[in-house]
């Protein structure tokens, strides 16, 4: 049965994850080198859909459901940006 606890904790988490997409994608810039071909905006899009994937990836693989805000959930919402950005790179410059 759906409740709407439920479905708050589901959006929250949606939220929360685009919130530390945004400064995944900032940390993901700086630590990705070179030029990146769509600028900021495009950048921090990329951060906040990678972490939302890291965060979701995460879940479905390794059974692991990481807290939004800990440490751990920081960790993967970087790594899902980078993964992301990387991609971007490669499919952008081509």
């Amino acid at each position: 049965m759906i409740t709407s606890a439920l479905i708050f904790t589901f959006i929250w988490n949606w939220i929360s994850w685009g919130i530390f997409g945004v400064i995944a994608g900032a940390i993901a810039k700086a630590i990705m080198p070179g030029k990146d071909p769509g600028g900021f905006w495009v950048t921090m899009f990329i951060g906040i859909i990678g972490a939302m994937l890291g965060g979701w990836l995460s879940t479905i693989l390794l059974d692991y459901n990481p807290n939004n805000w800990s440490f751990g959930g920081f960790c993967i919402a970087i790594l899902g940006a980078l993964l992301l950005l990387f991609i971007y790179k490669k499919v952008a410059t081509k």
